[in-house]
């Protein structure tokens, strides 16, 4: 069953058309690579799938409903979570607040019982920070659990990112860049923390790289964009010997 399914979808600002009839379905399970030069619409794609863009044209469907329109928290909420190409933590929060704050949807107090602190609030709020604090024990992170998140080093910083997604309970998680930055050390560690989640989690995984070891490492399809435009669909070996791809990475 398809996860995550887009038709038609398009998106335009002005006179340009940065994304043109991009069509693809994920389903259950799978870990998909979405590629291509820089430039190539892929961030905007992520973007019209989160609800952080409007398509101008076309439809997305989130476990078979559209999600066209949706706020990006909505659209959380029905089992969407991302990353970002540049870090987005809440910098001067401890590591278990930002797990913390990704619970916010399931806390089962009014404003009124946070604001003068009911026995309702306290008891959420314990159940949350004990969720949270065995949520970072999955991810060997524990021990960073009162760290200030600016303080953490490069690699666990994208840790924590992926696991503050992973805490809203996601369908499927979209990964954006999840390598840049990082040492040949980190990115192996981080492809064994992929394949982890993914299947700890069961969820599927979507993800944009320019890292073709990790791509080609561990994508079980990949998806290549370019203008805006697929050029090709296939397997990790068929995209390797694809002559478009080939061209459009290398030149004639």
């Amino acid at each position: 069953m398809a996860i995550l399914q887009t038709t038609e979808l398009a998106i335009q600002f002005g006179g340009l058309r940065a994304v043109d009839n991009f069509n693809i379905s994920i389903n259950e399970h799978e870990l998909v690579g979405l590629i291509g030069p820089n430039g190539a619409g892929k961030t905007t794609i992520f973007n019209m799938l989160t609800g952080v863009y409007r398509p101008t044209e076309g439809d997305i469907k989130l476990d078979g409903v559209s999600i066209v329109g949706k706020k990006p928290y909505e659209i959380v909420k029905q089992g969407a979570a991302r990353t970002f190409q540049n870090i987005r933590l809440f910098k001067n929060l401890s590591v278990i607040d930002n797990i913390k704050i990704a619970y916010h949807n399931e806390m089962k107090y009014s404003t009124l019982e946070g604001i003068f602190r009911t026995k309702r609030y306290w008891k959420e709020e314990k159940k949350a920070h004990q969720e949270s604090l065995d949520f970072l024990k999955i991810f060997d992170m524990q021990d960073y659990a009162n760290t200030l998140a600016k303080n953490l080093p490069y690699g666990k910083q994208r840790k924590l990112e992926i696991a503050r997604g992973l805490a809203t309970n996601p369908k499927i998680l979209m990964l954006d860049e999840p390598a840049a930055g990082m040492n040949p050390q980190e990115t192996y560690e981080l492809m064994d923390t992929i394949h982890f989640i993914r299947d700890k989690f069961n969820i599927t995984i979507l993800l944009i790289e320019h890292d073709m070891n990790l791509v080609m490492g561990i994508c079980e399809r990949i998806v290549v964009v370019d203008h805006g435009k697929i050029i090709a669909k296939g397997l990790p070996e068929e995209i390797k010997n694809n002559p478009d791809v080939i061209k459009v990475y290398l030149g004639e």
